[in-house]
Parts: structure tokens; sequence; C-alpha cells
């Protein structure tokens, strides 16, 4: 190799793939067994040292304990976010210090799921290495476009522990466009839809010559084909109980068994109308050796994953709706992910579309593929590309009332950077919290928190009145940085999201209905928020106008008390939470003092 290769790398939850750009042609490279996918499974054998991929998937069920997969679930996560899942998986996971760690039994060792993501890594750069002829040390390495920023930084940092500079983190379904459309020479529209082990996306981009840009992405950060295993292991290990009165989930080795002859299982069925899970000796009782034998059709496992085929529906018509486009202006339906391959999938999206899909693309090696483009756009190799993708969840801050203030929204080109002015809520206040959200709710509560932090030093002035600039900046890698300076005195403090909680295992999509179905009684309570606030303020006010007239001997003026008898009927209506009897009546006679009070705030109440 005589000029160093920044490989492109696919770090997906059942295989991943790394290629890099040969004469302008991604080229996927085989790993050490020949092979061109690796599966993303590490495990310690009884001796202590670590194996990885074909070799680690070999020996699992013997050493069910010490076999690691699916780490891609649990990246960058907390504990109490996939409890659920942990019982459909052979190894131990627990929590130490709020941190997700692995036991390893045969090393006697936790790890995290990055330094089992990096095991990985290494594995694949390393046999890249010895295939190119030259050390690799840098990457693009792909995510789900719906990663967020934990999720993001922990892959990222998965690349640093194995000695990677990881130059970009790429979303899936945009590099799949990539590899698409690399040689296309008109403007198309294409949904990519990307439906992998662990992790689902939907993205819809126009492609052309020169320009390859996200319009929208929409998706579920838990939705795979683990899942589509695990209805098949369920009905498996639920029907052996009812026969055998034996409970196979607490039986590591046997779990890991009925876990690979559901996975077997689950491809059969994409070619096949039925097929038959064997499992001899599986455990024994009253010294008797039990077997499985269960046959499955091909509609019985349609049937059991009928929510799990309608989870895949909504995203697609939110990309749609997001990118403001019909059915019909879709040029191509480009597959991505091994789970396209169940046909009851293939049928939805072809019924969901009514257009044929392209098959023309590797849905295992094109994500990789696409990575190693990007990685030569940033070499220079390829030099007629321009990339624009977009955040798929808007991104604010807290402000009075709890309500959620977005500052970048959803489906914004990144990189971005946005700037909004805020201020105090209270006289003489010399901090504020910035409180860093994301989500599509109208109130912070319903949004996920990222992270907050504080803004001391504000000089003493009146609510309302210190200029506080708060800027979000989000890079190319979908990683946010968010900054708050007070004008006058020029203090500023910055957070990095990267102690940022991640968003809830159920999908991201849910977020967005739900903020949908909630959008009506939302702006009602955003409205009376906002409305309190205001006759707050006038009060406020009025207090001010009183001590002013105090001042100059005119507190006993009948402007001032007729003035005051309005205001006292508004502070009686507000103490007993009835907004709707500050009437028309009281904002007529209150605008009379329009130059005691600000006739424009008036208005604005009224318009209420």
């Amino acid at each position: 190799m005589n000029a160093q290769k920044i490989v492109g790398i696919d770090l997906g939850t059942t295989n991943s793939v790394i290629a890099v750009l040969e004469g302008a042609t991604p080229l996927v490279i085989p790993n050490a067994e020949g092979s061109r996918t690796t599966p993303s499974v590490v495990a310690v054998n009884r001796e202590g040292e670590i194996v990885v991929g074909q070799i680690a998937k070999r020996q699992s069920i013997m050493n069910a304990q010490n076999t690691f997969y699916s780490i891609k679930r649990f990246i960058g996560c907390k504990y109490d976010e996939i409890k659920d899942e942990l019982k459909r998986v052979s190894y131990e996971v627990k929590e130490e210090n709020g941190k997700l760690k692995i036991y390893s039994p045969n090393s006697k060792k936790n790890y995290t799921p990055e330094e089992i993501s990096s095991l990985i890594l290494k594995k694949l750069v390393n046999d890249s290495s010895n295939y190119l002829n030259g050390k690799v040390t840098q990457a693009v390495i792909t995510v789900p476009a719906y990663f967020n920023d934990s999720q993001r930084l922990a892959t990222k940092d998965a690349g640093t522990i194995a000695g990677i500079e990881v130059l970009r983190i790429l979303n899936e379904p945009t590099a799949a466009a990539l590899a698409y459309g690399l040689d296309k020479k008109k403007n198309e529209v294409v949904l990519i839809f990307d439906l992998g082990g662990g992790t689902f996306d939907v993205s819809i981009l126009e492609v052309g010559e020169e320009v390859f840009e996200v319009l929208s992405t929409a998706g579920d950060t838990h939705l795979g084909g683990d899942d589509f295993d695990n209805v098949i292991l369920k009905y498996t290990i639920e029907k052996f109980k009812q026969e055998e009165g034996v409970d196979l989930y607490q039986d590591k080795t046997a779990l890991q068994r009925v876990l690979e002859a559901s996975e077997r299982a689950k491809i059969e069925l994409s070619t096949l109308q039925s097929t038959q899970i064997n499992l001899p000796y599986i455990c024994m009782k009253d010294g008797e050796a039990k077997n499985i034998n269960v046959e499955l059709s091909r509609s019985a496992f349609e049937q059991m994953s009928e929510s799990l085929f309608l989870r895949c529906k909504d995203p697609v018509l939110k990309a749609l709706e997001d990118a403001k486009l019909s059915k019909s202006a879709i040029d191509e339906i480009i597959l991505v992910g091994g789970s396209t391959r169940i046909p009851a999938v293939r049928n939805l999206l072809k019924n969901l579309i009514g257009k044929p899909l392209n098959e023309t693309v590797n849905p295992d090696e094109v994500v990789a593929m696409g990575a190693a483009i990007q990685a030569g756009i940033i070499s220079g190799e390829i030099t007629d590309l321009i990339l624009l993708d977009v955040t798929p969840l808007s991104l604010g801050v807290e402000t009075l009332g709890g309500i959620m203030t977005p500052v970048i929204t959803r489906n914004t080109s990144i990189p971005a950077k946005q700037s909004e002015v805020f201020s105090t809520g209270a006289d003489s206040q010399e901090s504020v919290d910035v409180h860093v959200l994301q989500g599509e709710r109208t109130f912070a509560k319903d949004n996920k928190s990222l992270g907050i932090f504080k803004l001391s030093g504000i000089p003493a002035a009146p609510k309302g009145t210190p200029r506080i600039n708060v800027t979000f900046q989000l890079n190319a890698d979908g990683l946010l940085s968010v900054s708050a300076k007070e004008e006058s005195s020029g203090k500023e403090q910055t957070i990095q999201i990267q102690g940022a909680s991640v968003l809830d295992r159920e999908e991201v999509s849910k977020m967005i209905k739900e903020a949908e179905e909630n959008a009506s009684e939302d702006n009602f309570l955003k409205g009376y928020v906002i409305i309190s606030y205001d006759i707050d303020e006038i009060i406020y006010q009025a207090e001010i106008i009183n001590k002013d007239f105090e001042a100059i001997s005119l507190k006993d003026s009948p402007v001032l008390k007729n003035f005051n008898y309005l205001i006292d009927q508004i502070k009686i209506a507000y103490k007993q939470n009835d907004i709707a009897a500050i009437n028309d009546d009281i904002f007529d006679k209150l605008a009379y003092y329009g130059p005691l009070l600000a006739y424009d705030r008036i208005q604005k109440l009224r318009q209420s």
C-alpha cells in the first residue's frame, strides 16, 4: 500500500464489514478467514484468551457465558434501559457505577460494551492491514441514523480503544445511498430501508451527480433481526415449558442453542414455507434427556411477528411526511441489512410504497462500501461529491414554565450551528441552569434530557434584562456541544454532551408519534403557560408603577386607584387559576392605561 488508506467500517449488530476505496471504487476487504463479513462476536476461551469473529461464534454453545454478541444494542446505554433484554442473552450484564459491565467467568473480568466493540474493530483493522500490506489507523465508522449522542460517542470511543482515529461517524442509510448513487448521472429520490440485526432506519435522499442530500430520516433504534429471532426463541421455549415443565431461560447453554436454532429457522423461512427446529439432548429432567422438536411454518412466524412488521411501517410514513413527498415521488427503494430478506418485510414495503424493490446492491455490504466512499471524500480521492446529512430529532433547552424551546429543529442539515437569546426569570438572578433536551414534545419533562450546566456570574438586574446567548453546535458526526454566554459580563460556559443519558429503549418514532397525538393538548398548555407568565409580568410591572407613583407622592391618584382595581381583579383570577375570568372588559379598561403599562402586551394577551 503506497499511501495510508482510510477504511470504511460497518460495525453491525450481527455482522461487521470493512471496505476501502481502490481506484474510485469501493472494495470489501475479506477477513483472515476469507469471508467478506465478520460476525460481531467476541469470546473468552478457557485459557482466558480473547477470540473474535467466526471462531468466537463457533464455540458459543459450549462457552455460552463467555461469548458476547449483539453488543451494539447495549453500547451507549444505561442498565435500567436494557433490563428487559438481558434474559435473551447468555452472558451476564450488570451495573457498576452507573455503567454497563459484561462479565466473563473465564477471565474473571468485566468489560464495557465499548471494549467489546473495540475488539471487533481491532480484528477488522488488523485483517485489512494484512490484506492491504500496510497499517490502517484511520476510519469512517457507521451508526444508525437514530443513534443519539451517547451511542455515537461510545462508538467513537470503541474506535479509540482499538487504536483507530475515527475521522467521521456516518449514518448507515446515508452510507448506503452513497454506495448506490456513486455512478448515477441523473437526480433521483431514493428511500433507504435499513433493517439490520438490531436497528432500523428509514432515510429519504436526493441522489444526483454531485450532491447527496438527506431530506428526512426516521426509525427505531431497537428493532432488527434479533427481535425476529427472539419471537421464534420465545415460542420454542414456551412450547417446551408447556410440554416438559422446564424453563430453558434458566439454562444459559440451552438458551444459546435455542437462540442459534431460532436464527437458522428465521433464515430458512425466507426461502422455505416451513422448517424444523430439532435440538437433541437440550436438557436433563429426572435423569432423562429431553429433546426439542418443533415444526414452524412461515405463516405462523409471520403471525407471531406481526407487531414487529407494523413497527416497520410508521417510520416509512413519517420519513415521507417530513420530506413533504408523496409515495409516487420515490424513484427507488434500496434495501439494506440482512433482515430485509424476510419476505413479509419486503411485501409490506411493496404494498406501502407501490414500487418495485431495487436489489442491485448487496444489503450486507453496501453500508461499508458507502463508508469507504466517505473515507475517499475525506482523503481527497473523491472530489466531486457533496454530502448533506440531517439530525433526526430537535435539540433545545428548557425555558420558563418547563417548555422545550428548540434551537436546532429535526431534519436540519448538519453540521449545524444555531443561537438563540434567552434571559432570566427573576430579579437579581445571578445564575441560570441550561437544561439541554432532545425530542419533539412541547414540555421538557416529555423529552430526553441530554445534560445540564450552570452559567454563573450574571450581573444583578431586573428579570428579563440580561441577554444570554445560547449556541448549539452539531458537528458532522452528529455530536453536540452547547455554550451559554451573558453578553454584558462576557461570562461563558460550555458543555460537551458526553455523560448524556440516552433515548428511551422504545423507538424514537414513538416519541414523534406522541408529539403529534398530544400536539393539541401540548399547545393549549403551552399557551396557558405563556399567558400566565405574561399576566405575571403585568402584575410585576404594576408593582413597579405603584412604587414610582409613591415616589412622586401620587399614591392616592384616582388614575392609579382605578388601575390597581383592575390589577386586583387579575390577581384574584390568577390566584384562583381562572385565566378565563380575565375577560375582554378587563382588557379594554387595561388598554386605557397604555402609557403606564406596555400596550402591546395587553393586545398580545387579548389575542391569546
